[in-house]
Protein backbone atom coordinates (compact mmCIF):
# COMPACT_ATOMS: atom_id res chain seq x y z
CA UNK A 1 0.00 0.00 0.00
CA UNK A 2 1.20 3.53 -0.99
CA UNK A 3 2.07 6.26 1.47
CA UNK A 4 -0.83 8.24 -0.61
CA UNK A 5 -3.38 5.55 0.46
CA UNK A 6 -2.39 5.33 4.35
CA UNK A 7 -2.29 9.53 4.53
CA UNK A 8 -5.20 10.28 2.49
CA UNK A 9 -4.02 13.30 1.91
CA UNK A 10 -4.11 13.58 -2.14
CA UNK A 11 -8.06 11.58 -1.77
CA UNK A 12 -8.80 14.42 0.41
CA UNK A 13 -7.58 16.63 -1.76
CA UNK A 14 -9.46 15.46 -4.86
CA UNK A 15 -12.48 15.59 -3.36
CA UNK A 16 -11.95 19.15 -2.02
CA UNK A 17 -11.12 19.92 -5.82
CA UNK A 18 -14.24 21.37 -7.97
CA UNK A 19 -12.79 20.37 -10.85
CA UNK A 20 -13.15 16.27 -9.84
CA UNK A 21 -17.48 17.49 -9.70
CA UNK A 22 -18.42 18.13 -13.10
CA UNK A 23 -20.24 21.25 -12.74
CA UNK A 24 -19.73 22.13 -8.69
CA UNK A 25 -18.62 25.61 -8.63
CA UNK A 26 -17.55 25.36 -5.01
CA UNK A 27 -16.80 22.11 -1.92
CA UNK A 28 -17.72 22.47 1.32
CA UNK A 29 -16.78 20.23 4.13
CA UNK A 30 -17.86 18.61 6.91
CA UNK A 31 -15.68 16.61 9.62
CA UNK A 32 -16.22 14.19 12.23
CA UNK A 33 -14.85 12.26 14.32
CA UNK A 34 -14.63 9.45 11.77
CA UNK A 35 -15.54 10.42 8.70
CA UNK A 36 -15.32 13.91 6.24
CA UNK A 37 -18.37 14.55 4.03
CA UNK A 38 -17.90 16.81 0.76
CA UNK A 39 -20.57 18.59 -0.32
CA UNK A 40 -20.29 19.61 -4.21
CA UNK A 41 -23.51 20.47 -6.07
CA UNK A 42 -26.07 18.44 -5.99
CA UNK A 43 -24.36 15.60 -4.23
CA UNK A 44 -22.23 14.56 -1.19
CA UNK A 45 -19.31 12.04 -1.10
CA UNK A 46 -18.55 10.56 2.29
CA UNK A 47 -15.16 9.49 3.05
CA UNK A 48 -13.71 7.30 5.61
CA UNK A 49 -11.05 8.48 7.81
CA UNK A 50 -8.17 6.03 8.42
CA UNK A 51 -9.05 5.80 11.37
CA UNK A 52 -8.86 3.12 14.29
CA UNK A 53 -10.58 3.27 17.44
CA UNK A 54 -11.79 1.02 20.32
CA UNK A 55 -15.54 0.86 18.77
CA UNK A 56 -14.60 1.39 15.11
CA UNK A 57 -11.99 0.35 12.55
CA UNK A 58 -11.62 2.13 9.04
CA UNK A 59 -8.04 1.42 9.34
CA UNK A 60 -7.09 -0.04 5.86
CA UNK A 61 -9.16 0.43 2.27
CA UNK A 62 -10.52 -3.05 2.06
CA UNK A 63 -12.24 -1.91 5.60
CA UNK A 64 -13.17 1.52 4.13
CA UNK A 65 -14.65 -0.25 1.45
CA UNK A 66 -16.63 -2.62 3.16
CA UNK A 67 -17.52 -0.07 5.88
CA UNK A 68 -19.18 1.91 2.84
CA UNK A 69 -21.21 -1.05 1.02
CA UNK A 70 -22.41 -2.18 4.37
CA UNK A 71 -23.71 1.83 4.76
CA UNK A 72 -25.67 1.96 1.26
CA UNK A 73 -26.98 -1.39 2.10
CA UNK A 74 -28.27 -0.54 5.89
CA UNK A 75 -29.28 3.11 5.19
CA UNK A 76 -31.45 2.25 2.01
CA UNK A 77 -33.92 0.59 4.58
CA UNK A 78 -34.37 4.61 5.89
CA UNK A 79 -33.73 6.46 3.46
CA UNK A 80 -33.37 4.96 0.04
CA UNK A 81 -34.20 8.28 -1.84
CA UNK A 82 -30.45 9.66 -0.47
CA UNK A 83 -28.22 6.58 -0.65
CA UNK A 84 -27.37 6.73 -4.75
CA UNK A 85 -24.12 4.13 -4.26
CA UNK A 86 -20.49 3.84 -3.59
CA UNK A 87 -17.80 5.04 -6.02
CA UNK A 88 -13.69 4.58 -5.97
CA UNK A 89 -11.17 6.86 -6.45
CA UNK A 90 -8.15 5.54 -8.21
CA UNK A 91 -5.14 6.68 -9.38
CA UNK A 92 -4.33 6.15 -13.12
CA UNK A 93 -1.02 5.34 -14.85
CA UNK A 94 -0.10 8.83 -15.48
CA UNK A 95 -0.55 9.60 -11.74
CA UNK A 96 -3.84 11.88 -11.57
CA UNK A 97 -6.90 10.85 -9.69
CA UNK A 98 -9.94 9.87 -10.96
CA UNK A 99 -13.53 8.55 -10.39
CA UNK A 100 -13.82 4.57 -10.88
CA UNK A 101 -12.06 2.94 -13.56
CA UNK A 102 -8.82 1.65 -13.91
CA UNK A 103 -5.61 2.33 -11.84
CA UNK A 104 -4.54 1.64 -8.33
CA UNK A 105 -7.31 1.56 -5.40
CA UNK A 106 -7.02 4.43 -3.20
CA UNK A 107 -10.28 4.64 -1.38
CA UNK A 108 -14.14 4.43 -1.41
CA UNK A 109 -17.10 6.80 -0.67
CA UNK A 110 -20.65 6.64 -0.48
CA UNK A 111 -22.28 8.85 -2.91
CA UNK A 112 -25.69 10.28 -1.62
CA UNK A 113 -28.38 12.91 -3.16
CA UNK A 114 -27.27 16.44 -1.07
CA UNK A 115 -30.00 17.75 0.81
CA UNK A 116 -29.68 21.55 2.52
CA UNK A 117 -28.14 21.09 6.11
CA UNK A 118 -31.31 23.59 7.52
CA UNK A 119 -33.17 20.42 7.02
CA UNK A 120 -31.13 18.46 9.83
CA UNK A 121 -33.41 18.00 12.88
CA UNK A 122 -29.91 19.25 14.68
CA UNK A 123 -30.87 22.63 12.98
CA UNK A 124 -34.24 22.85 13.53
CA UNK A 125 -34.41 22.17 16.75
CA UNK A 126 -32.38 25.37 17.19
CA UNK A 127 -34.45 27.39 15.31
CA UNK A 128 -37.80 26.46 16.46
CA UNK A 129 -38.64 24.58 12.63
CA UNK A 130 -39.68 21.06 15.23
CA UNK A 131 -43.31 20.81 15.59
CA UNK A 132 -45.15 18.43 18.13
CA UNK A 133 -46.66 16.84 14.86
CA UNK A 134 -43.47 16.31 13.58
CA UNK A 135 -42.19 14.62 16.51
CA UNK A 136 -45.07 12.43 16.60
CA UNK A 137 -44.50 11.65 12.73
CA UNK A 138 -40.73 10.66 14.03
CA UNK A 139 -41.57 8.48 16.99
CA UNK A 140 -44.34 6.69 13.75
CA UNK A 141 -41.25 6.60 11.36
CA UNK A 142 -38.73 4.81 14.14
CA UNK A 143 -41.29 2.44 15.32
CA UNK A 144 -42.27 1.62 11.55
CA UNK A 145 -38.51 1.12 11.29
CA UNK A 146 -38.07 -1.13 14.19
CA UNK A 147 -40.64 -3.12 13.66
CA UNK A 148 -39.68 -4.41 9.96
CA UNK A 149 -35.66 -4.51 11.14
CA UNK A 150 -34.23 -7.42 11.48
CA UNK A 151 -34.23 -9.38 14.56
CA UNK A 152 -30.79 -10.56 15.29
CA UNK A 153 -30.79 -12.85 18.85
CA UNK A 154 -26.72 -13.49 18.38
CA UNK A 155 -26.31 -9.50 19.72
CA UNK A 156 -27.14 -7.59 22.18
CA UNK A 157 -28.99 -8.75 25.75
CA UNK A 158 -26.62 -8.42 28.17
CA UNK A 159 -24.06 -9.07 27.15
CA UNK A 160 -24.33 -6.54 24.32
CA UNK A 161 -25.13 -3.37 26.65
CA UNK A 162 -21.65 -5.24 29.18
CA UNK A 163 -20.07 -4.35 25.99
CA UNK A 164 -21.34 -1.00 25.81
CA UNK A 165 -20.38 -0.42 29.72
CA UNK A 166 -17.01 -1.49 28.42
CA UNK A 167 -16.26 0.99 25.71
CA UNK A 168 -17.89 3.69 27.80
CA UNK A 169 -15.30 2.98 30.96
CA UNK A 170 -12.52 2.56 28.73
CA UNK A 171 -13.11 5.81 26.86
CA UNK A 172 -14.39 8.08 29.53
CA UNK A 173 -10.77 7.27 31.26
CA UNK A 174 -9.00 7.76 28.72
CA UNK A 175 -10.62 11.23 26.99
CA UNK A 176 -12.80 12.93 29.54
CA UNK A 177 -11.81 16.38 30.04
CA UNK A 178 -9.60 18.25 33.24
CA UNK A 179 -13.43 19.68 34.46
CA UNK A 180 -14.91 15.84 35.18
CA UNK A 181 -12.42 14.22 37.98
CA UNK A 182 -11.50 10.71 37.62
CA UNK A 183 -13.25 10.00 41.08
CA UNK A 184 -16.08 11.18 39.07
CA UNK A 185 -15.66 8.81 36.23
CA UNK A 186 -14.99 6.20 38.65
CA UNK A 187 -18.74 6.80 40.74
CA UNK A 188 -20.37 6.82 37.21
CA UNK A 189 -18.86 3.63 35.95
CA UNK A 190 -19.96 1.96 39.44
CA UNK A 191 -23.49 3.42 39.05
CA UNK A 192 -23.72 2.27 35.64
CA UNK A 193 -22.88 -1.33 36.08
CA UNK A 194 -25.23 -1.03 39.90
CA UNK A 195 -28.36 -0.28 37.39
CA UNK A 196 -27.28 -2.80 34.66
CA UNK A 197 -26.70 -5.98 37.27
CA UNK A 198 -30.24 -5.40 38.47
CA UNK A 199 -31.46 -5.36 34.92
CA UNK A 200 -29.38 -8.30 33.35
CA UNK A 201 -32.12 -10.42 33.50
CA UNK A 202 -34.98 -8.12 31.72
CA UNK A 203 -32.01 -7.73 29.02
CA UNK A 204 -32.17 -10.95 28.48
CA UNK A 205 -35.56 -11.42 28.35
CA UNK A 206 -36.26 -8.72 25.70
CA UNK A 207 -33.49 -10.28 23.78
CA UNK A 208 -35.04 -13.47 23.77
CA UNK A 209 -38.46 -11.98 22.87
CA UNK A 210 -36.83 -10.49 19.64
CA UNK A 211 -36.45 -7.04 20.88
CA UNK A 212 -33.27 -6.74 20.00
CA UNK A 213 -32.98 -6.10 16.19
CA UNK A 214 -30.53 -4.25 13.51
CA UNK A 215 -31.38 -0.73 14.58
CA UNK A 216 -30.14 2.31 13.51
CA UNK A 217 -27.46 2.64 16.03
CA UNK A 218 -26.63 6.54 16.13
CA UNK A 219 -30.44 7.89 16.13
CA UNK A 220 -29.51 12.16 17.23
CA UNK A 221 -30.89 14.70 15.63
CA UNK A 222 -27.70 15.14 13.64
CA UNK A 223 -28.79 11.65 11.90
CA UNK A 224 -32.22 12.86 10.79
CA UNK A 225 -33.87 15.33 8.51
CA UNK A 226 -37.10 16.36 7.24
CA UNK A 227 -37.21 15.33 3.36
CA UNK A 228 -40.53 16.64 1.87
CA UNK A 229 -42.10 16.98 4.96
CA UNK A 230 -41.55 13.92 5.99
CA UNK A 231 -39.10 12.75 8.77
CA UNK A 232 -36.24 10.60 7.56
CA UNK A 233 -33.63 8.43 9.51
CA UNK A 234 -30.24 8.24 7.66
CA UNK A 235 -26.42 7.72 8.42
CA UNK A 236 -27.25 4.55 10.61
CA UNK A 237 -23.85 2.49 12.37
CA UNK A 238 -22.52 0.46 9.78
CA UNK A 239 -19.29 -0.03 11.45
CA UNK A 240 -19.89 -2.25 14.11
CA UNK A 241 -21.88 -5.08 14.50
CA UNK A 242 -22.69 -5.20 17.90
CA UNK A 243 -23.27 -1.09 18.46
CA UNK A 244 -26.13 -1.40 15.54
CA UNK A 245 -27.92 -4.87 16.76
CA UNK A 246 -29.03 -4.02 19.84
CA UNK A 247 -32.27 -3.27 21.63
CA UNK A 248 -34.86 -1.06 20.29
CA UNK A 249 -35.50 0.65 23.26
CA UNK A 250 -31.60 1.47 23.69
CA UNK A 251 -32.06 2.79 19.95
CA UNK A 252 -34.67 5.25 20.85
CA UNK A 253 -32.87 6.12 24.16
CA UNK A 254 -30.08 8.14 21.80
CA UNK A 255 -32.90 10.64 20.50
CA UNK A 256 -34.50 11.11 23.44
CA UNK A 257 -31.38 11.84 25.60
CA UNK A 258 -30.35 14.28 23.04
CA UNK A 259 -33.64 16.29 23.11
CA UNK A 260 -33.65 16.23 26.63
CA UNK A 261 -29.57 17.46 26.69
CA UNK A 262 -30.79 20.17 24.24
CA UNK A 263 -33.36 21.79 26.40
CA UNK A 264 -36.73 19.63 25.03
CA UNK A 265 -37.86 17.88 27.28
CA UNK A 266 -41.57 18.69 25.93
CA UNK A 267 -40.58 16.55 22.74
CA UNK A 268 -38.37 13.85 23.96
CA UNK A 269 -42.05 13.05 26.12
CA UNK A 270 -43.95 13.29 22.84
CA UNK A 271 -41.68 11.06 21.14
CA UNK A 272 -41.21 8.99 24.21
CA UNK A 273 -45.46 8.56 24.50
CA UNK A 274 -46.16 7.99 21.11
CA UNK A 275 -43.54 5.53 20.42
CA UNK A 276 -44.82 3.27 23.09
CA UNK A 277 -48.40 4.17 21.76
CA UNK A 278 -47.26 2.42 18.54
CA UNK A 279 -45.32 -0.28 19.59
CA UNK A 280 -45.28 -3.19 22.40
CA UNK A 281 -42.34 -1.86 23.87
CA UNK A 282 -43.36 -0.97 27.45
CA UNK A 283 -42.01 -4.21 29.36
CA UNK A 284 -38.55 -2.53 28.65
CA UNK A 285 -39.52 0.67 30.57
CA UNK A 286 -37.55 -0.03 33.70
CA UNK A 287 -34.07 -0.62 31.15
CA UNK A 288 -34.83 3.21 30.22
CA UNK A 289 -32.78 5.26 32.77
CA UNK A 290 -29.75 2.92 31.96
CA UNK A 291 -30.46 3.66 28.36
CA UNK A 292 -30.02 7.17 28.19
CA UNK A 293 -27.22 7.39 30.83
CA UNK A 294 -25.61 4.81 28.45
CA UNK A 295 -25.93 7.36 25.85
CA UNK A 296 -25.13 10.12 27.01
CA UNK A 297 -22.07 8.79 28.20
CA UNK A 298 -21.11 7.72 24.91
CA UNK A 299 -22.24 11.28 23.58
CA UNK A 300 -19.58 12.50 26.61
CA UNK A 301 -16.34 10.23 25.36
CA UNK A 302 -16.94 10.76 21.39
CA UNK A 303 -17.51 14.60 21.79
CA UNK A 304 -14.15 14.68 24.17
CA UNK A 305 -12.34 12.20 21.55
CA UNK A 306 -13.03 14.81 18.85
CA UNK A 307 -12.07 18.33 20.69
CA UNK A 308 -8.73 16.83 21.66
CA UNK A 309 -6.24 18.18 22.54
CA UNK A 310 -8.12 20.97 23.42
CA UNK A 311 -10.82 20.51 26.44
CA UNK A 312 -14.45 20.40 25.91
CA UNK A 313 -17.10 22.06 28.30
CA UNK A 314 -19.86 20.03 26.08
CA UNK A 315 -18.17 16.67 26.83
CA UNK A 316 -18.43 17.68 30.51
CA UNK A 317 -21.82 18.78 30.13
CA UNK A 318 -23.14 15.36 28.89
CA UNK A 319 -21.06 13.47 31.49
CA UNK A 320 -23.28 15.38 34.39
CA UNK A 321 -26.25 14.45 31.92
CA UNK A 322 -25.17 10.63 31.93
CA UNK A 323 -24.82 11.15 36.06
CA UNK A 324 -28.31 13.06 36.39
CA UNK A 325 -30.49 10.16 33.91
CA UNK A 326 -29.22 7.40 36.54
CA UNK A 327 -30.68 9.48 39.65
CA UNK A 328 -34.40 7.40 40.35
CA UNK A 329 -37.57 9.96 40.95
CA UNK A 330 -40.41 8.70 43.11
CA UNK A 331 -43.44 7.48 40.92
CA UNK A 332 -46.53 8.93 41.44
CA UNK A 333 -50.07 8.63 39.68
CA UNK A 334 -51.90 11.32 38.01
CA UNK A 335 -55.62 11.21 36.34
CA UNK A 336 -57.29 13.62 34.56
CA UNK A 337 -60.53 13.28 33.50
CA UNK A 338 -63.68 15.43 32.75
CA UNK A 339 -66.45 15.38 29.95
CA UNK A 340 -65.23 15.35 26.11
CA UNK A 341 -63.61 18.65 25.13
CA UNK A 342 -62.53 19.41 29.10
CA UNK A 343 -59.40 19.26 27.44
CA UNK A 344 -57.56 16.38 29.57
CA UNK A 345 -55.19 15.57 26.40
CA UNK A 346 -53.76 19.08 26.44
CA UNK A 347 -53.23 19.36 30.00
CA UNK A 348 -51.80 15.67 30.31
CA UNK A 349 -49.63 16.32 27.17
CA UNK A 350 -48.01 19.61 28.94
CA UNK A 351 -47.57 18.24 32.24
CA UNK A 352 -45.57 14.58 31.24
CA UNK A 353 -42.67 16.15 30.29
CA UNK A 354 -43.00 17.86 34.26
CA UNK A 355 -43.34 14.66 36.16
CA UNK A 356 -41.25 11.59 37.22
CA UNK A 357 -37.97 9.93 36.06
CA UNK A 358 -36.69 11.12 32.72
CA UNK A 359 -38.14 11.82 29.85
CA UNK A 360 -41.14 12.08 32.10
CA UNK A 361 -45.07 10.26 32.60
CA UNK A 362 -46.08 7.79 30.56
CA UNK A 363 -49.58 9.21 29.50
CA UNK A 364 -52.14 6.79 29.09
CA UNK A 365 -54.99 7.31 27.02
CA UNK A 366 -58.02 5.50 26.94
CA UNK A 367 -59.07 6.60 23.34
CA UNK A 368 -55.48 5.76 21.77
CA UNK A 369 -55.59 2.01 23.42
CA UNK A 370 -58.50 1.44 21.87
CA UNK A 371 -57.46 2.51 18.06
CA UNK A 372 -54.41 0.29 19.27
CA UNK A 373 -56.36 -2.79 19.75
CA UNK A 374 -58.05 -2.27 16.60
CA UNK A 375 -54.93 -1.47 14.66
CA UNK A 376 -55.38 2.21 13.81
CA UNK A 377 -53.50 4.86 14.51
CA UNK A 378 -54.52 7.74 17.37
CA UNK A 379 -55.98 9.98 14.78
CA UNK A 380 -58.13 7.02 12.73
CA UNK A 381 -61.71 7.00 13.49
CA UNK A 382 -63.71 3.83 14.56
CA UNK A 383 -67.25 2.98 14.20
CA UNK A 384 -69.54 3.10 16.94
CA UNK A 385 -69.65 -0.81 17.01
CA UNK A 386 -65.98 -0.41 18.73
CA UNK A 387 -67.60 1.52 21.61
CA UNK A 388 -69.72 -1.57 23.24
CA UNK A 389 -69.63 -2.15 26.83
CA UNK A 390 -67.81 -5.83 26.50
CA UNK A 391 -64.91 -3.49 24.35
CA UNK A 392 -65.20 -0.47 26.87
CA UNK A 393 -64.34 -2.97 29.93
CA UNK A 394 -61.17 -4.28 27.82
CA UNK A 395 -60.11 -1.29 27.04
CA UNK A 396 -60.48 -0.46 30.67
CA UNK A 397 -58.64 -3.31 31.78
CA UNK A 398 -55.95 -2.65 29.75
CA UNK A 399 -55.35 0.70 31.10
CA UNK A 400 -55.35 -0.60 34.19
CA UNK A 401 -53.08 -3.18 33.57
CA UNK A 402 -50.82 -0.72 31.90
CA UNK A 403 -50.65 1.90 34.07
CA UNK A 404 -49.87 -1.05 37.41
CA UNK A 405 -46.93 -1.84 34.54
CA UNK A 406 -45.27 1.70 34.13
CA UNK A 407 -45.40 2.15 38.06
CA UNK A 408 -43.97 -0.63 38.98
CA UNK A 409 -40.94 -0.09 36.29
CA UNK A 410 -40.54 3.35 38.16
CA UNK A 411 -42.09 5.50 35.78
CA UNK A 412 -45.10 8.33 36.79
CA UNK A 413 -47.88 7.94 35.15
CA UNK A 414 -50.71 10.67 33.65
CA UNK A 415 -53.93 8.19 33.08
CA UNK A 416 -56.17 10.42 30.23
CA UNK A 417 -59.76 9.08 30.35
CA UNK A 418 -63.59 10.56 31.14
CA UNK A 419 -63.73 8.81 34.56
CA UNK A 420 -67.68 9.56 34.84
CA UNK A 421 -68.49 6.83 36.94
CA UNK A 422 -67.61 6.85 40.61
CA UNK A 423 -66.32 3.48 40.64
CA UNK A 424 -63.50 3.97 38.27
CA UNK A 425 -62.57 6.78 40.20
CA UNK A 426 -62.17 4.33 42.86
CA UNK A 427 -60.15 2.51 41.05
CA UNK A 428 -57.71 4.55 40.05
CA UNK A 429 -57.29 5.73 44.05
CA UNK A 430 -56.88 2.09 44.60
CA UNK A 431 -54.53 1.29 41.98
CA UNK A 432 -51.88 4.26 43.15
CA UNK A 433 -52.27 2.28 46.84
CA UNK A 434 -52.08 -0.79 45.86
CA UNK A 435 -48.25 0.46 44.38
CA UNK A 436 -47.66 2.19 47.05
CA UNK A 437 -47.16 6.03 45.41
CA UNK A 438 -49.11 9.21 45.37
CA UNK A 439 -52.31 9.62 43.83
CA UNK A 440 -53.92 12.93 42.40
CA UNK A 441 -57.12 13.18 40.76
CA UNK A 442 -57.36 15.85 38.78
CA UNK A 443 -61.44 16.55 37.67
CA UNK A 444 -61.39 19.29 34.18
CA UNK A 445 -64.77 20.98 33.84
CA UNK A 446 -66.72 23.98 31.73
CA UNK A 447 -69.59 25.05 30.63
CA UNK A 448 -71.05 22.59 28.14
CA UNK A 449 -71.61 25.69 25.21
CA UNK A 450 -67.79 26.00 24.82
CA UNK A 451 -67.15 22.13 25.18
CA UNK A 452 -69.65 21.69 22.33
CA UNK A 453 -67.58 24.56 20.27
CA UNK A 454 -64.17 22.28 21.09
CA UNK A 455 -65.63 19.25 19.94
CA UNK A 456 -66.94 20.55 16.33
CA UNK A 457 -63.59 22.13 15.68
CA UNK A 458 -61.37 19.18 16.75
CA UNK A 459 -59.58 17.51 14.10
CA UNK A 460 -56.88 14.82 13.43
CA UNK A 461 -57.48 13.92 17.59
CA UNK A 462 -57.69 10.68 18.84
CA UNK A 463 -60.92 10.96 20.52
CA UNK A 464 -63.80 10.17 18.91
CA UNK A 465 -66.46 11.98 20.64
CA UNK A 466 -68.87 14.72 19.02
CA UNK A 467 -71.40 16.90 20.36
CA UNK A 468 -73.78 13.97 20.25
CA UNK A 469 -71.94 12.27 22.66
CA UNK A 470 -71.09 14.77 24.84
CA UNK A 471 -75.03 15.18 25.06
CA UNK A 472 -74.97 11.42 26.49
CA UNK A 473 -72.36 12.26 29.24
CA UNK A 474 -74.28 15.50 30.14
CA UNK A 475 -77.15 13.25 31.53
CA UNK A 476 -74.48 11.13 33.90
CA UNK A 477 -74.52 11.21 37.39
CA UNK A 478 -70.98 11.71 38.38
CA UNK A 479 -71.46 10.95 41.65
CA UNK A 480 -69.72 12.64 45.08
CA UNK A 481 -66.21 13.94 43.37
CA UNK A 482 -63.52 13.93 46.02
CA UNK A 483 -61.05 14.94 42.84
CA UNK A 484 -59.55 18.59 42.54
CA UNK A 485 -61.74 20.56 40.61
CA UNK A 486 -60.26 22.56 37.46
CA UNK A 487 -61.15 25.39 35.42
CA UNK A 488 -60.82 24.36 32.12
CA UNK A 489 -63.53 26.77 30.44
CA UNK A 490 -61.10 29.50 29.88
CA UNK A 491 -57.19 29.87 28.71
CA UNK A 492 -54.85 26.63 28.62
CA UNK A 493 -52.59 28.98 30.70
CA UNK A 494 -54.64 29.21 33.61
CA UNK A 495 -55.37 26.06 33.69
CA UNK A 496 -51.98 24.42 33.55
CA UNK A 497 -51.00 26.88 36.14
CA UNK A 498 -54.60 25.71 38.25
CA UNK A 499 -52.75 21.63 37.55
CA UNK A 500 -49.46 22.65 38.23
CA UNK A 501 -50.08 23.73 41.98
CA UNK A 502 -52.52 21.33 42.84
CA UNK A 503 -49.53 18.86 41.69
CA UNK A 504 -47.23 20.70 43.58
CA UNK A 505 -45.02 21.34 40.72
CA UNK A 506 -42.88 24.80 40.23
CA UNK A 507 -44.52 27.19 38.37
Amino acid sequence: MTDRTETQSDVVAFLRDPASHAGAEEVEVIATHASMIFLAGNRAFKLKKAVTYSFLDYGTVGLREAACRAELALNRRTAPQLYLGIRAIRCRADGRLGWDGAGETLDWVVEMVRFPQEALFSHLVEQGGLTPQIMRATADAIAAFHRSAEVTPGFGGAEGIAAVLRINAENMRECLPPAVASEDVGRLIAATRSAFDRHQSLLEARRQAGKVRRCHGDLHLGNICLLDGQPTLFDGIEFSDMIANTDMLYDLAFLLMDLLHRGHADFASIVFNRYLDRSDEADGLALLPLFLSLRAAVRAHVTARAALPQPSPSAAAYFARAEDLLRPVAPRLIAIGGLSGTGKSTLAAALAPLIGQAPGARWLRSDVLRKRHFGLAPEEKLPPAAYTREINDLIYGQLMAATRAALASGYSVILDAVAAKPDERAAFAALAKEAKVPFTGLWLEADPAILTARLEARRNDASDADAAVLRQQLAYNLGPMDWQRVDAGGDFAATLSAARQVLELPL
